[in-house]
């Protein structure tokens, strides 16, 4: 049995890939939401109880931290629900693996992120995700992180989604809080998932970060294109939101303040290289392609269930 903590874009492609391998799962949300199939079971608690966490952890061989409190409640959120699983794994003598980011790193001098990129964040975000990691070291439990980039695909979260998607489908102008024509690494959330089960699967990958393959770093600007390409659109013009905006509008909105934090992100050169992993596992980044055809799919039926 596996136990999954989350039930958004990447906790349910990781409750049904293991699913479809025939193995049972139990999926922990808040609602008791998450993907139907027999051999998933949904259950409503609270990913921050230990006590209820570690008594729905028996017996599995794996806990997987795939939840995403909101942007503005990581200070007070996520440390209980990162101790809570700990201590389930702990208990079920499970492997805990953690749906990670590259937010530890910092900015970083030409952007280039590997395994061995040493820990420089200085904004709460960052140090939030870094001393995660760090109980989950500490704490002697069989631990594993799979860092990602920013997501494509279904139910994804972005400034793809949030910015490029709504200004195509009213074929208006979009305006990025980004530069749009420098390089910046997508991640598939397929490729988490499948990262995520294949690392907690394999001691090798025990007791330290990997990152995820993904493809090619692209410019914004380049992905909009290909993706206007693909699904028929007209290319929509898009325009650099200059920093200051978002930083202004943080001085009194929450969400805003968040967002500037991680804006280093954005402005500059921003590359994940997966190389290490995809050497010692095997693994490879789906084509971008699949993940922009899925994301359209996606981007009609939530259209479709509007009208």
């Amino acid at each position: 049995m596996h136990l999954v903590v989350g039930s958004g874009p990447i906790g349910s492609s990781v409750a049904r890939l293991l699913a479809e391998r025939g193995e049972t799962v139990r999926i922990v949300t808040r609602s008791g939401g998450g993907p139907e199939h027999p051999l998933i079971e949904r259950v409503a608690a609270d990913a921050s109880d230990a006590h209820r966490l570690t008594e729905l952890a028996a017996g599995s061989a794996v806990v997987y931290n795939c939840a995403n409190p909101k942007y503005t409640e990581w200070a007070t959120k996520w440390f209980p629900m990162n101790n809570a699983m700990i201590a389930a794994a702990e208990s079920a003598g499970a492997v805990y693996a953690i749906t990670g980011n590259l937010y530890g790193y910092g900015p970083q001098p030409g952007g280039l992120m590997t395994e061995s990129t040493p820990p420089a964040a200085t904004g709460r975000k960052g140090r939030i995700r870094s001393r995660m990691w760090q109980d989950a070291l500490a704490s002697g439990v069989r631990t594993v992180e799979a860092r990602g980039s920013d997501y494509l695909g279904a139910g994804a979260a972005g400034v793809f989604s949030a910015v490029l998607l709504p200004a195509m489908a009213a074929g208006r102008t979009a305006w990025a809080p980004a530069d749009v024509d420098v390089p910046h690494t997508f991640t598939y959330t397929g490729d988490m998932a499948r990262a995520l089960v294949e690392l907690a699967a394999d001691e090798r990958a025990w007791g330290r970060a990997w990152h995820v393959p993904s493809p090619a770093a692209i410019t914004i600007r380049e992905l909009a294109d290909r993706y206007a390409v693909m699904t028929g659109q007209p290319k929509i013009k898009i325009r650099r939101l200059p920093r200051f905006v978002m930083r202004a509008a943080g001085l009194a909105v929450p969400i805003a303040r968040e967002l500037a934090e991680m804006d280093y992100q954005f402005y500059a050169p921003f590359i994940l290289d997966s190389s290490l992993t995809e050497r010692t596992f095997g693994l490879t980044a789906t084509p971008i392609e699949v993940a922009l055809r899925e994301t359209a799919a996606d981007a009609e039926a939530i259209a479709a269930r509007r009208m």
